[in-house]
């Protein structure tokens, strides 16, 4: 796919709906492990936050949260979330994570909700979540591991990709995706499945240091 903003971007209004539709549960269980690592000074960096499903949720744990995504129409999506809904601790921002005005060893937990599978270069962005955390941070990802169950609309999904109607994916397995944590600096502490097919694969690591 040439351009993934515009993708993003044609899918933003109907987003949460359709994610309600088939991932409500998921996004709610999500959410509910997430709060327990979460405190009300904790500084929060919000990842490929897309409509801010998950970021709106999460607001009144923590102290403030910065939201990034690459989609204007996303984020459009999300801040007239915060407007309704009057949360004024969350900064939504289009950009992206290699921006060098984001400050490095500043965030308490650095959030990747569904976007690692999207990324090429998952080691640099690892590596660079790695960067924006303090010492002993904590990361906390859910990512779809469509290489360990071969599906037919994992096929189509595939396929659609390869011909550029649907943005880039990688099919981990859960110990690939768990590998890419931990070289990444990270320690596992906890993980968890929250969805059958694909696995949707969630993981709580700490920044070694």
């Amino acid at each position: 796919m040439k351009n993934v903003k515009d993708f993003w971007d044609k899918i933003a209004k109907n987003y949460d709906k359709q994610a309600d539709y088939k991932y409500g549960e998921t996004y709610s269980k999500t959410i509910e492990l997430t709060k327990k690592y979460l405190s009300n000074t904790d500084i929060v960096f919000d990842y490929g936050c897309g409509t801010g499903i998950t970021t709106v949720e999460l607001s009144n744990c923590v102290d403030k949260i910065h939201a990034i995504d690459i989609s204007e129409n996303m984020i459009g999506v999300a801040n007239n979330k915060t407007w309704e809904k009057n949360i004024p601790n969350i900064q939504f921002e289009v950009t992206s994570i290699f921006n060098k005005k984001i400050e490095k060893n500043y965030y308490d937990v650095v959030l990747a909700f569904n976007i690692l599978h999207f990324i090429k270069d998952i080691d640099k962005v690892i590596q660079r979540i790695n960067a924006l955390l303090k010492p002993n941070g904590i990361f906390i990802s859910a990512t779809d591991c469509l290489g360990e169950k071969k599906t037919s609309m994992i096929i189509i999904q595939s396929l659609l990709s390869r011909i550029g109607l649907l943005p880039y994916m990688k099919k981990y397995k859960i110990s690939e995706l768990e590998e890419k944590v931990q070289k990444g600096n990270f320690s596992i502490i906890e993980t968890n499945n929250l969805y059958s097919s694909p696995p949707n694969y969630y993981i709580v690591a700490r920044k070694n240091g």
